[in-house]
């Protein structure tokens, strides 16, 4: 995966004479890219093209959606590529302070409507506020980069880089809606190239008309964290019944012939400053008060959920269509937050608009690390293809063959298996084991994919409750995600193609119904996905002989922590998991550990 910092630095290369050519001298282009100071905090490194590796912040610090600046994430880039600060040549940073500006002056025109009048100058201040923050922040990242050049890259493009060259298509229609970036929310872009990707708007959607500012605003009414846990409402979402709220979701996210359009007198304008509610009284005397986490839950809450859930459904396959028109490919990649809402994806690949669908393991604002790196390394017109991008996953730290010291959890033990420990897991699984997984390198995005996952069997009664009241600690409506054998895959689920990231929900086949009908949400799917031998070849004989043992090459995969902890990046955070939670046992880099 990584190319080392010999080959980074242009290992010579000598003529028939042994003179050292000009192409050994040759400087690398060292790009870092970051996003930092927002949410969810992150680098990449750039070493002549080649990815050397990227990580989120939050795997190494134990701080969940971490907005601080990278620290340990950029230390072990340049420890992998034996480069220091010095050698940094270029930072990508994930948002453009001018386009804050432009949305600034743009508030102001607001308050010519009624409808808006009242937020229009807090609007104004909060943008322009925000664009001098960005300022200030790319001032400090030069700082302590001293020769590099710091570039500000339009956060959508570093969302369209990013699905893009994961990818690896010649060519796609690219569809990215988040909450926010500088003033868009929604763009559908080209994108072409494989070696040099490049990716061109179509067309744009800005601020106040914003998917993910409307279902965070729901998450938060319903009594959850905004940008964190609109997972749980997504889920919720399966348990009611959409029809009580159709009609006011219908008014409130209206599609237009080129996207849609927010109704204020329900959600509000953002203003990006604190204080101001985003939803309105009018929301509020329409559906119930806003929720305590505390509180129960009832049926008005899992309506609302159902409504928003399934009106987003509706735009992003509305947005997918417009997307197939512009754009006139065959091929969808789909980034920014609100990629990662899986049965949106689901529907538009059951809606057949285009022959594939894709979604980058890190579709989020931590993915834009990668594509604003990217941005500089084309802008810069650097002869060098970009390699380790497309199709791979396990980008981060690894902790293989390091020693493993267990004095600071006295009631754990070890032992060191051997060669058949995909075997032996398989078999502990079948027998109603519930393992935590630590191998490898550190997955990219939100998912655990296998190497830094909770895995247990499908098969035995009430694993799904027992996960969420004794491993997980959350909400027992919450469901779990099923790993399948890529080449089996089409006996169990109806997708149609591969989802090796777990992005996507399909839905199942009565062999599903009949045999793992755990791994089935409330309304028919399940989350899945697929894994090849060349993807993940321990998962790939873990699963394989799972199948031997039980006649089923499905497994129940969720990541490796516990509520409001992030995925465990560190041995020491796994170790914490299972100390701390009904995990029977942790298997870490061949360690077999108990309690």
């Amino acid at each position: 995966m990584v190319r080392r910092a010999e080959a980074a630095r242009g290992q010579a290369c000598r003529d028939g004479r042994g003179k050292v050519t000009a192409a050994m001298k040759r400087t690398p282009s060292v790009v870092l890219g970051l996003c930092s100071y927002t949410h969810d905090s992150s680098a990449a490194l750039l070493v002549d093209g080649e990815l050397v590796g990227f990580v989120e912040e939050e795997r190494l610090s134990e701080q969940k959606h971490t907005k601080l600046y990278p620290a340990r994430a950029v230390g072990w880039l340049l420890d992998q590529a034996k480069l220091s600060a010095t050698d940094v040549d270029a930072v990508a940073y994930n948002f453009q302070p001018a386009r804050y500006l432009a949305e600034s002056a743009a508030a102001l025109r607001m308050a010519l409507s009624p409808t808006t009048r009242d937020r229009s100058l807090a609007r104004a201040h909060g943008f322009a506020k925000v664009a001098l923050r960005t300022r200030r922040r790319l001032r400090v990242l030069g700082s302590q980069f001293p020769s590099a050049h710091v570039t500000p890259v339009l956060h959508h493009r570093a969302h369209q880089l990013t699905a893009f060259a994961a990818s690896g298509w010649e060519e796609a229609a690219v569809l990215v809606v988040d909450s926010l970036g500088e003033r868009q929310t929604t763009t559908i872009g080209h994108g072409h190239g494989t070696h040099h990707p490049r990716a061109r708007t179509l067309e744009a959607i800005n601020d106040p008309a914003s998917l993910g500012y409307v279902y965070g605003a729901v998450t938060e009414h319903l009594g959850w964290r905004r940008g964190d846990e609109e997972g749980t409402v997504m889920a919720l979402a399966a348990l009611g019944d959409p029809a009580r709220f159709r009609h006011l979701f219908t008014r409130a996210v209206r599609t237009t012939a080129t996207g849609f359009r927010i109704d204020p007198g329900y959600f509000p304008s953002r203003t990006l400053t604190s204080g101001y509610p985003r939803t309105s009284r009018r929301f509020v005397a329409e559906t119930c008060p806003e929720r305590h986490s505390s509180e129960p839950l009832t049926n008005v809450h899992r309506e609302l959920a159902a409504a928003l859930q399934e009106r987003t459904e509706q735009v992003m396959v509305h947005l997918a269509r417009r997307a197939r028109v512009l754009s006139g490919s065959p091929r969808l990649c789909v980034g920014g937050g609100v990629a990662t809402n899986c049965v949106s994806i689901g529907r538009i690949i059951e809606a057949g608009i285009f022959d594939e669908v894709f979604v980058p393991p890190a579709p989020g604002d931590a993915g834009t690390a990668i594509g604003a790196a990217l941005a500089v390394h084309v802008d810069r017109r650097n002869p060098r293809p970009v390699a380790g991008i497309a199709r791979t996953c396990y980008l981060g730290p690894s902790y293989e063959n390091q020693p493993l010291d267990l004095t600071p959890w006295p009631g754990l033990h070890q032992k060191t298996l051997g060669t058949e420990t995909a075997e032996f897991l398989a078999d502990q699984l079948a027998h109603g084991t519930i393992v935590g997984l630590f191998q490898g390198a550190v997955e990219a995005g939100p998912r655990a994919l296998g190497n830094r996952s909770i895995l247990a069997s499908p098969l035995k009664p009430g694993v799904v409750e027992r996960l969420n009241a004794t491993v997980k600690f959350r909400e027992p409506f919450r469901p779990f995600a099923p790993i399948v054998l890529a080449e089996r895959a089409d006996e169990f689920f109806t997708l149609g193609q591969r989802a090796p990231y777990m992005s996507m929900a399909s839905g199942v086949t009565e062999q599903t119904h009949n045999r793992v009908p755990t791994i089935v949400h409330a309304n028919g799917t399940s989350r899945l996905q697929t894994v090849t031998g060349s993807q993940n070849p321990f998962m790939h004989a873990v699963l394989t002989a799972f199948d031997r043992r039980t006649g089923v090459p499905v497994l129940i995969n969720t990541s490796l922590n516990v509520k409001g902890k992030p995925m465990c990046g560190t041995p020491e955070m796994a170790l914490d998991c299972l100390a701390n939670s009904g995990l029977d046992a942790l298997l870490l880099e061949g360690r077999w550990i108990t309690k």
